[in-house]
């Protein structure tokens, strides 16, 4: 390898690169060696920018996180009726995720084996919960069926909304756009859920 093509390697493209060896074999079946291969710089260039592996997935998940709960904090999140922000949200939400896909893919699969993935865990949790919260003042306002109970539509809701890294790839030719995806899911749900006076 030589000095020129390490010196062109990014804390951001390794990143990257890693986010993609992770997503593909696994965090717990990714070794620093399959990531020096992906990257094609050697191990100890990989310790050049991060401590080793948890490192890289919690800078990733980090991303993922950071991205979602900024959402909450958007104008669109915190004023008017509940159940317009909850919509505001679920909109925000997948145009993040779809912005962010390899990086939200990784945080929807972690599974709690390590620190940094309980950490994460919890973190989803706590963002979970915030948008349940939007879900269940929009009920109490009269906005949302009263039929449906708000802790099933919270897990349809998310549900639909995190399955999109599943299906989703943008470099497919003809994929929908993020505000098409968006679209969708926001009158799928919302057609269901709202009551209409």
């Amino acid at each position: 390898m030589t000095m020129a093509k390490r010196d062109t390697y990014t804390p951001e493209s390794l990143l990257a690169v890693a986010v993609g060896v992770f997503n593909e074999r696994g965090y717990d079946g990714t070794s620093m060696e399959h990531l020096s291969k992906a990257a094609g710089i050697s191990k100890s260039s990989i310790y050049h920018h991060v401590k080793g592996k948890e490192e890289l997935l919690r800078l990733a998940i980090s991303r993922a996180l950071d991205g979602l709960f900024a959402v909450l904090d958007e104008p669109g999140a915190t004023g008017g009726r509940a159940v317009d922000r909850l919509e505001y949200v679920t909109r925000r939400t997948i145009e993040v995720l779809i912005a962010e896909l390899p990086y939200v893919t990784l945080l929807l699969r972690v599974r709690g084996n390590t620190d940094t993935e309980r950490w994460a865990m919890e973190r989803r949790r706590e963002f979970d919960h915030r948008v349940a919260g939007l879900l269940k003042e929009a009920a109490a306002d009269g906005d949302l069926r009263q039929d449906v109970d708000a802790r099933l539509a919270t897990r349809l809701l998310f549900g639909m909304i995190n399955s999109v890294v599943e299906w989703y790839r943008p470099e497919r030719r003809g994929a929908a756009t993020s505000d098409e995806v968006a679209d969708a899911v926001v009158h799928t749900a919302f057609a269901g859920l709202r009551t209409y006076r």
